[in-house]
């Protein structure tokens, strides 16, 4: 194995391990919007990406069930184009908070000057 290929291998896992954590972000972002169906999510998910997060809606439904079972996100039932009602998918107040949160937590500190430097912005 070339360097070249080592290192795009170590690159693709390291940004595989990084995409399972930040489904979450994404959709949460998605939501600050407001409410969405699954496709509409994984829509916004791939697009303000740039195409580099991509997720299978096996994979959404299942962060949704756990999140609504805490109580963090909640869907209500409305008319689809054709055939069944959709889910429309919304963040709870609590949902809302923890976002508020979280994004203090650990995204702001991305806007340190320190960090910025060292991220070469």
């Amino acid at each position: 194995m070339t360097e070249k290929e080592k290192l795009m291998e170590l690159l693709t896992a390291w940004e595989d391990t990084y995409k399972k954590g930040q489904l979450t972000l994404w959709i949460f972002l998605a939501l600050r919007e407001g409410k969405k169906y699954v496709d509409e999510i994984k829509r916004f998910v791939e697009e303000k990406s740039e195409n580099t997060m991509t997720c299978e809606e096996q994979s959404l439904y299942r962060v949704f069930r756990k999140f609504e079972h805490v109580g963090i996100l909640a869907y209500e039932l409305r008319k689809g184009n054709k055939g069944p009602d959709r889910k429309y998918y919304y963040m709870t107040e609590i949902g809302q908070e923890l976002f508020e949160r979280f994004v203090k937590r650990n995204i702001h500190l991305f806007y340190n000057e320190e960090i910025k430097n060292l991220l070469n912005y």
